[in-house]
């Protein structure tokens, strides 16, 4: 609900006053009115305000919920990477990993370092198995929460790992 207001305020007009020393009389003080432009409130109750806040909030669960997160292979520097090497996803969030530079890559989950009861082999690529070209991409979902470390199978030695926590 909009509440518009106009008040009027009085400005005093000294028409017919002489300078200092002169020696006509001075007439009497007149008085103009003039609008002032509306003022705008919004009045809103704290359930409306309540519920705008929850329309943000859900609007915004919906669109991180569509998100997936993308991490490069190699990066646009030629660096043998990932990109982001560390990350953070809430369960259940899809993770692509795409080629992007330096290949033949993969993504192998060091089952030393994953959460307990969590199958390495079925979240990792076959260590034989490799993205060749440029675009290629390879997808896990996790659902198990807790911190899981990965590597490239080609390029372990040369430091290509990542960890990612699932929240």
């Amino acid at each position: 609900m909009a509440t518009v207001t106009s008040p009027a305020v009085s400005i005093p007009s000294f028409a017919g006053l002489k300078a200092a020393g002169s020696s006509s009389p001075v007439k009497a003080l007149t008085t103009s009115t003039i609008k002032v432009a509306p003022k705008m409130t919004v009045k809103a109750s704290l359930k409306q305000a309540g519920a705008a806040v929850i329309a943000t909030a859900a609007s915004v669960m919906l669109a991180s919920n569509a998100m997936a997160v993308e991490v490069l292979l190699g990066g646009s520097d030629g660096s043998l990477a990932y990109v982001p090497s560390e990350f953070f996803v809430p369960s259940g969030e899809k993770i692509t990993f795409k080629n992007n530079a330096g290949f033949p890559h993969n993504v192998v989950f060091d089952e030393d370092e994953i959460p307990a009861g969590v199958d390495a082999g079925k979240i990792s690529m076959p260590e034989e198995d490799l993205l060749n070209a440029p675009g290629e991409t390879y997808s896990v979902t996790l659902t198990e929460k807790g911190t899981y470390s990965f590597y490239c199978a080609p390029h372990a030695g040369a430091g290509m790992k990542g960890k990612v926590t699932v929240n």
